[in-house]
């Protein structure tokens, strides 16, 4: 009979030493499988991770790039209006300019501006305007009547019965101007020379002022060593003072020729009354510092110059006339007549 051996012992420990190794063998391989598996995982997380960094910067750069794109828009935009709001400026411009040159053809291919009668009107109101400045500026009233003078013949030589109404206004300012003589600054300036030379035939001396009144015994007596004044005279009597205030009386003098001059009456009558407080110390009270003072009152009192209501509306009918395209008719000349053929039927 064949009987089974028994398994020896050391083939079931090699066996179970076998199964233990394939069991390393195999948790290695696949924990080194899953360590493989897990860095290449987080190696494609790193990649896409990176990725999305890139296209991150890149969608940033890309969106910079609109911004400045979009401000160089914005501001393209601005200098595009500025340059339309210039090219309109200079359209306009333009278009005044056109109108200035049309005002400007028309006015030359008007008649009215051509020929004797256009230069006589110029003539007429070139020298209106000359006599108007000559009163209002250099208070010249000769020569504005001179330039009146030559106005109203120049304009004497236009037969216009549409000029009756401008040569009547040209008469009465004419007789307006000759109404009003040498002028009252003028009339002003001469009185005022008068009384300036007035105040040279004061006496100084209080003796000589008296006017021949006959003085006390005593004081003929003591005259050539005393001299005798009332407490409540103010004359100065020191070289000094007298020097100073005939400086300063003087000055008050030019002040009001000044004021006289460029017409203000405030000024004129101020400088006026300064004088008057200037001449009891000067001179002694006489008749004839009396007589000074009155003339002195009858120059503040004269009237402030004035200009006639009527002066200036020849010129101003004249160019109302010229605007409103009014056309003169001369009389035709002989050699006008002469050069034009005649027709015969």
């Amino acid at each position: 009979m064949n009987d089974a051996s028994p398994t020896p012992p050391r083939t079931v420990a090699s066996r179970r030493v076998i199964v233990a190794l394939l069991v390393l063998i195999v948790a290695g391989l696949g924990a080194w499988r899953g360590w493989a598996w897990w860095q290449a995982r987080s190696a494609q997380e790193r990649t896409a991770a990176s990725e999305a960094s890139l296209r991150l910067d890149a969608l940033e750069a890309r969106a910079e790039a609109l911004r400045r794109d979009q401000r160089a828009q914005a501001q393209r935009l601005l200098d595009a209006a500025a340059t339309n709001r210039v090219l309109r400026d200079e359209v306009l411009g333009l278009g005044q300019r056109g109108a200035l040159l049309e005002e400007s053809v028309a006015k030359l291919s008007d008649p009215n501006r051509h020929g004797a009668q256009a230069l006589r009107l110029d003539e007429v109101e070139l020298l209106l305007s000359q006599g108007a400045q000559r009163l209002d500026i250099a208070r010249d009233l000769e020569g504005a009547k001179r330039a009146y003078a030559l106005a109203a013949g120049a304009l004497d030589g236009i037969d216009d019965h549409r000029l009756l109404n401008l040569k009547q206004a040209l008469a009465q300012e004419r007789i307006a101007l000759d109404a009003l003589g040498a002028g009252t600054q003028a009339e002003g300036s001469a009185r005022l020379d008068a009384f300036v030379k007035s105040l040279a035939t004061l006496p100084d001396d209080a003796h000589a002022a008296d006017d021949g009144v006959a003085r006390p015994a005593w004081q003929r007596v003591l005259a050539p060593l005393v001299d005798v004044r009332p407490t409540r005279d103010s004359t100065l009597i020191a070289p000094a003072e007298r020097t100073a205030a005939d400086a300063a009386l003087q000055i008050e003098i030019s002040l009001a020729r000044a004021a006289l001059e460029r017409e203000d009456d405030a000024a004129y009558r101020a400088a006026l009354d300064r004088v008057g407080t200037w001449l009891p110390r000067l001179w002694p009270d006489s008749s004839a510092l009396r007589q000074v003072r009155g003339q002195l009152h009858a120059l503040r009192q004269a009237p402030a110059p004035t200009q006639p209501a009527v002066l200036g509306t020849t010129l101003q009918q004249l160019r109302a006339l010229r605007n409103a395209g009014v056309r003169l008719r001369l009389p035709p000349t002989p050699e006008a007549t002469r050069d034009v053929p005649e027709v015969t039927p």
